[in-house]
């Protein structure tokens, strides 16, 4: 593979790769850099990149493996306890819903996150989702269903007790 095939199936994917790290990764330079130490494997690796079938879910499953590594060597326990920022207060919650939502993703178990994450967030296809978390199409299936039921029933709980205490 040459310099610029390597820039047009690659080097594209560079975007799409840095928010999926940085859906691990609890600061964006740790993501950047990440992408930064995936592009350079891949452009080593580029030799090899032209018997693999798919590209980008090969890149994707390289960004998902370092950023566990990384994440297992900073303490899983340490990134969710400084996940919620210091100006955000519960009672504000309604009105971000948006965050509330990623929030609860990133809560889900690992399988389901990763799953929840690439179908409704990057909105991949479930076959593709399969082959990037090397799991059956019908695993797939069922944890995104448990995870999107998991996040439903965590809102309605949030919504109404606002509800409440605003009535």
């Amino acid at each position: 593979m040459n310099q610029e095939t390597f820039k047009n199936t690659v080097f594209v994917l560079k975007d799409k790769l840095y928010r999926f790290a940085n859906r691990f990764l609890e600061h964006q330079e740790d993501a950047y850099d990440l992408v930064q130490e995936v592009m350079l494997k891949l452009w080593e690796q580029r030799s090899q990149l032209e018997r693999i079938q798919n590209v980008e879910a090969f890149s994707m499953q390289m960004v998902r493996n370092l950023a566990y590594n990384k994440v297992d060597k900073l303490g899983r326990q340490a990134k969710y306890l400084n996940q919620l920022p210091a100006d955000i207060q519960p009672e504000q919650y309604p009105s971000l819903t948006k965050e509330l939502v990623l929030k609860m993703i990133d809560a889900l178990p690992e399988k389901q996150r990763l799953v929840m994450y690439l179908r409704d967030i990057e909105e991949y296809e479930i076959i593709d989702i399969a082959e990037m978390a090397q799991l059956e199409e019908n695993a797939v299936r069922v944890n995104l269903s448990r995870a999107r039921t998991t996040v439903r029933e965590n809102l309605t709980k949030v919504f109404e007790y606002e509800k409440r205490r605003i009535g």
